[in-house]
């Protein structure tokens, strides 16, 4: 096996690979990047065998063939080379020669036949979308994704393909954040898949552009296709709550406010509370909405944003972190928020199909 890279271009693929890998592993290989040189191309996977991931670059491939690399050493190496391509010289027992500018180095690989190989499967749908929109879609509804494992359909973000429109949905059971979008074009039909949080902030890490993205989705695997890399991930089992019937059917108050300004009065009022259980309390008074803090560690502050609501006095208090990561993530430059009382859900609502719901909290 035998071929010459562009050497930045190998770099940065094997940053785009390398990301899945993890420091330790019962699989020695795991640890490795399968490379495959064949018809000038050079195809580059990794997997946790959760997660695969594969990009395609072009190399002059003199001697086609297959082997694996130790992906962390040789991603070290590339970077410390400074000559413009690399050749590469791999031989039957998989020991790489690595030539670039003046430097010759050899790491000891495994065979390819070690490395586990693609699981096939049927794609029952498809969604075509561009890359810029699906990556927005994951960013302004991850952070509600929820971390507790005894819960295992809400450790993933929920794909919800419904006629023309799909839909990215997470919670935490505290708070709900969707978002949908109208894509290109939806093939198979209805249907709901659960996708691994860590697989959507790959797929999010890796689009780069507005290039088409081919989603294919299968039983129990699902794949995304970009402009040079493909990931197939397996899907999370179960059924996700009805995340519509959270949503309150109607609102009493609806308030528009500016997403940067209040975003930043959220976070300087926030300073003055000391722990995670602490609340911020929205006021709601004649064209204002005034943020109020405090601790007893600390102190006190408030600041206020102006804004139109007229009616009585309305108090509602929230973690302000829960009522800050929809703003910083939604992308819109004004949010709705949408209220009944202070008890029930308050809803946060942004155009482009944006939608947060949060609980408020109940002061003692």
């Amino acid at each position: 096996m035998k071929f010459t890279v562009n050497r930045e271009k190998l770099q940065k693929a094997l940053q785009r690979v390398g990301s899945i890998i993890g420091s330790r592993s019962m699989f020695p290989v795991l640890g490795n990047v399968l490379m495959q040189a064949e018809d000038n191309l050079l195809i580059l996977t990794t997997t946790d065998l959760e997660i695969r991931i594969s990009t395609t670059l072009e190399a002059a491939v003199e001697v086609p063939g297959v082997s694996t690399a130790p992906a962390r050493k040789l991603t070290s190496l590339i970077g410390c080379f400074v000559g413009s391509d690399v050749m590469f010289d791999i031989d039957e027992k998989d020991h790489i020669k690595l030539k670039c500018g003046t430097s010759h180095f050899t790491l000891l690989g495994l065979p390819a036949a070690d490395f586990p190989a693609a699981e096939e499967f049927e794609a029952k749908r498809e969604i075509r979308i561009k890359e810029g929109e699906f990556k927005k879609m994951v960013a302004s509804i991850a952070y509600a994704v929820s971390a507790d494992d005894s819960r295992k359909v809400l450790t993933g973000v929920l794909l919800s393909a419904r006629e023309s429109s799909v839909t990215l949905v997470a919670t935490d059971g505290k708070r709900l954040a969707m978002q949908e979008n109208t894509p290109e074009s939806i093939s198979g039909g209805d249907g709901d898949v659960i996708i691994p949080l860590k697989a959507a902030q790959e797929v999010r890490r890796l689009l780069d552009g507005d290039t088409p993205l081919s989603i294919r989705i299968g039983d129990k695997q699902c794949s995304f296709g970009g402009g040079d890399f493909e990931l197939t991930t397996k899907l999370i089992e179960g059924n996700y709550p009805n995340y519509r019937q959270v949503v309150p059917a109607s609102f009493s108050r609806t308030v528009e406010v500016p997403t940067g300004i209040f975003l930043g009065k959220i976070e300087t009022v926030s300073l003055v509370l000391s722990d995670s259980s602490s609340f911020i309390i929205l006021r709601f008074e004649d064209n204002q909405l005034k943020l109020q803090a405090s601790s007893t560690e600390v102190g006190e502050g408030s600041d206020m944003v102006e804004v139109a609501f007229q009616g009585e006095l309305f108090e509602v208090s929230f973690n302000p972190a829960f009522l800050a990561d929809p703003l910083r993530n939604c992308g819109v430059e004004t949010v709705r928020l949408k209220l009944n009382d202070p008890l029930n859900p308050v809803a946060v609502e942004g155009d482009e199909g944006f939608l947060y719901v949060i609980m408020p909290i109940r002061k003692k």
